[in-house]
């Protein structure tokens, strides 16, 4: 609308032509709203409310005397108040620029105020607190200007080719590159060791491989060798087998063979042995009756038929001894008792049928005819003993 202003939000509307301001101010103050100005007969300034930056770069001397170069950067803007806004208009409206070159003068000579009240080290190290106490000592004059300071950066400290700082720095930097090269060595030891380690790793895990392999080939060779083994082993067991069962069979075949030439020649021989003697018993024991029958003249006709018939009784048990199947446990003693008790069979039955016909109970005393004993075994007819 024709005569009617809004200043912008980052602005300050001055009108001057009108009424006085606040306090006597020659302009009225307008902000954050429009208003409807005269033309004519009212006159609008705009004065900026926006930050703005002012950089300093000064040479400052030390309580040391140490000649520092310093560099800081200042961020400032007109108060939002009526008595800043008014104080910064009488001074910058016109030239709004200069509130940058004059606040870096103020912050210029405060710093070389601040700065030779402390020491380098302070200053390197106490940034801050410099900082702090530029603002504190800055802030009346700023306010009077109506400009207000948000922040201080102190960004470089120089003390130029003098080496101080580099100097005061080198305990700080020897240090620091002890700790440096202690903490790379230990790095180095570190990856030496782990290296190490994994190299040990290795060669375990390398061993521990090799071992298996060992192991499962070996395991492998010894499957195979049995594998291989199996059939000659199994064949080997076999004919051990084939001549053990051989063996036993030549073993019974060669009883067999024994036995069979025990009953087919032995046997025979030793019974045809013992035929022989028995006959040779008989005959001595048929001499023996002849001798007695030829002592007693009254029993001539019975010994005689005695001595007859001994024979073929001897004769007859001979016979039934050759065709026996006798199984002779102790050889030729037990084959001799087995003879020895046929003859005394034979004996027996001889001398029972004499008792029964008469004749005297002890074969070694005769009578002759006349009553007188004979003479026994005294003489060439007496009895004959079987040995």
């Amino acid at each position: 609308m024709f005569g009617y202003r809004v200043p912008a939000p980052d602005q300050a509307m001055l009108i001057s032509g009108g009424r006085r301001g606040q306090g006597g101010a020659p302009f009225r103050v307008v902000t954050g709203h429009g208003t409807f100005v005269l033309p004519v007969f009212r006159k609008v300034r705009f004065l900026t409310l926006a930050m703005c930056e002012a950089e300093v770069s000064e040479t400052c001397v030390t309580r040391q005397g140490i000649a520092l170069t310093v560099r800081a950067v200042i961020a400032f803007k007109v108060g939002n108040d009526t008595e800043s806004v008014v104080n910064a208009g009488q001074r910058f409206l016109s030239d709004q620029d200069q509130m940058s070159v004059l606040t870096g003068r103020i912050f210029a000579g405060h710093l070389r105020s601040i700065i030779g009240s402390m020491t380098v080290e302070e200053i390197v190290t106490e940034r801050q607190k410099l900082a702090t106490e530029v603002l504190e000592t800055s802030k009346t004059e700023m306010a009077k200007i109506g400009l207000i300071v948000d922040s201080l950066q102190i960004q470089s400290i120089d003390d130029g080719d003098t080496g101080y700082i580099e100097a005061m720095s080198a305990p700080h930097k020897a240090a620091i590159q002890r700790q440096a090269q202690i903490a790379q060595a230990q790095a180095t030891q570190a990856s030496a060791e782990a290296e190490q380690e994994a190299a040990r790793n290795q060669a375990e895990y390398a061993r521990q491989t090799a071992v298996v392999q060992a192991e499962y080939s070996a395991e492998v060779d010894r499957a195979k060798a049995r594998s291989a083994q199996a059939g000659p082993l199994a064949q080997a067991h076999a004919q051990q087998e084939v001549l053990a069962a051989q063996t036993e069979l030549a073993e019974r075949a060669a009883q067999l063979r024994q036995q069979e030439l025990v009953a087919e020649v032995v046997k025979p021989a030793e019974a045809e042995a013992e035929r022989i003697r028995l006959l040779a018993m008989a005959e001595a024991e048929r001499m023996k009756i002849q001798a007695e029958a030829a002592a007693s003249h009254d029993r001539v006709a019975l010994d005689r038929m005695l001595i007859d018939q001994l024979p073929q009784i001897v004769k007859e048990a001979s016979a039934g001894l050759a065709n026996a199947n006798v199984n002779v446990l102790n050889g030729t003693d037990g084959l001799g008792e087995i003879a020895a008790g046929l003859v005394g069979q034979g004996l027996t039955i001889l001398d029972s049928v004499r008792r029964n016909l008469g004749a005297p109970d002890s074969p070694d005393q005769t009578t002759d005819r006349d009553g007188t004993p004979g003479a026994g075994n005294k003489g060439s007819n007496g009895r004959v003993e079987i040995e």
